[in-house]
């Protein structure tokens, strides 16, 4: 694997990439993506099956708008090929194998050749400088390690751009401040749900995160809103920044927020082609259109994937961006389309619940959104806890839930019972924050 960068050659990091023009970036896609969809067809009886009965050839693929022509991937091809049938190597040019937790069925599994690891640390070294890190940073890792692509993702491009990297993934939250304090990191990558939970803990000791060395957060794995970026900035002193990837692309590095702007997260088009389209209809829908993002990868060796659906609600922006950058940007995930709820008519994303919740006066930003099944119809209980320290006066309670039950249907325009509960009660995070407890069946999650 390549050594780290230089200081002085920090600012450098793919920037003639990042900056291309978009004819060049255009010619880029297209040729990558030939091989792409060569390689595949060539590699991966699946997917040359699937190619097949489109009516769909390698020699098909002549513009990027032909990419329309190409089925849909899902994840289910993955479970479907489990564990190794969809890689384009024999498995002894995999370097690495991660895998979801397969909690609801056969886990899915991405691998890696050493030339994807050295990909995916070069484009967490270019999303981490993006982010405002440079070589001789302190980098805080608490994102989980193991088969989550997180932990792994972030360490390995932190090293690729020199940063001193603390491996510490989730868990004893207490030691984390501690070494926050005793290191100085200046740099925390999290969840934004534990980043949260991390400046609790650490106002409990009395520590103060804004008066340490702390000036960047690179966020993600769940959505999160423009609110909780407000909430994590006021509590950690920092700039809080959006990061998007799956692992199914490649992990973390698909895309993230710069520095400058913090406006809508570039997307490394050098190395994936993204879409968006009607999820119900499956329609591509023009740049600016809300809709499901699809992604094709163009320089994965050993999973290519070929128009995955990602279920993840954003918009793709064209404009020009403070940063200089000429990658188109994908703007905040709002949320899944598989994660939809369907509450008595209305449509509603665990997240606009989460955008109109953090910052209302007189509650802390942890909820959790209970689900269950009155005779034909479904319910919704917002569980939200108090703001410490907790106010013993009942009518000042019973009046906030009001409040808060007036606030959500106003915004959100679903009625929902709301329980206030006592600073802690709302369970904590040290991954993704599970937002949804559905008891719909039998009253069992």
């Amino acid at each position: 694997m390549a050594g780290a960068l230089r200081k002085d050659d920090v600012l450098m990091l793919d920037r003639a990439a990042e900056t291309m023009p978009r004819d060049d970036l255009s010619a880029l896609q297209l040729r990558r993506l030939e091989e792409t969809v060569t390689r595949a067809y060539n590699k991966v009886p699946h997917v040359r099956a699937k190619l097949d009965a489109a009516g769909v050839g390698p020699d098909d693929i002549k513009s990027l708008a032909d990419i329309e022509r190409v089925p849909f991937s899902v994840k289910a091809d993955l479970r479907d090929n489990f564990p190794l049938g969809l890689f384009a190597v024999p498995r002894e040019q995999l370097l690495r194998l991660h895998a979801s937790s397969g909690t609801t069925g056969k886990p899915t599994v991405v691998g890696y050749t050493r030339g994807d690891l050295d990909l995916w640390s070069e484009l967490m070294a270019r999303s981490l400088a993006c982010m405002g890190a440079r070589p001789g940073d302190i980098f805080h890792n608490a994102f989980g390690y193991g088969l989550f692509t997180g932990g792994l993702g972030f360490h390995y491009g932190a090293e690729r751009l020199g940063l001193t990297t603390l491996p510490v993934s989730g868990g004893a939250t207490e030691r984390q401040v501690l070494l926050m304090q005793d290191f100085g990191a200046r740099i925390l990558g999290a969840t934004p749900s534990y980043a949260l939970n991390i400046a609790e803990v650490a106002s409990g000791m009395g520590v103060d995160l804004r008066q340490l060395s702390l000036r960047y957060g690179c966020f993600g794995a769940e959505p999160w809103s423009e609110a909780m970026r407000g909430e994590l900035e006021a509590k950690l002193g920092i700039k809080a920044q959006d990061t998007y990837g799956l692992s199914e692309i490649i992990g973390p590095g698909v895309a993230c927020e710069c520095v400058q702007a913090q406006n809508g997260l570039h997307i490394w088009e050098d190395h994936f082609l993204c879409e968006v389209i009607d999820p119900d209809t499956t329609q591509v829908l023009p740049v600016g259109a809300t809709g499901e993002l699809v992604l094709t990868t163009l320089t994965k060796e050993a999973l290519p994937m070929l128009r995955y659906r990602t279920r993840d609600i954003t918009r793709l922006v064209d404009e020009p961006c403070a940063c200089g950058r000429t990658h188109r940007r994908m703007m905040r995930v709002m949320g899944r389309s598989d994660d939809l709820l369907i509450i008595r008519g209305v449509n509603v994303y665990p997240s606009q619940v989460e955008a109109f919740l953090v910052g209302f006066p007189g509650i802390a930003p942890h909820y959790q959104i209970v689900l269950t099944r009155e005779g034909p119809m479904d319910a919704m209980t917002l569980e939200v806890e108090l703001a410490s320290p907790a106010p013993p006066d009942e009518p000042f309670v019973a009046k906030l839930a009001t409040d808060v039950r007036t606030h959500i249907k106003a915004m959100v325009g679903v009625t929902c019972d709301v329980v206030l509960k006592a600073p802690g009660e709302v369970p904590r995070s040290q991954g993704k924050a599970v937002r949804v407890k559905d008891l719909r069946r039998d009253g069992k999650p």
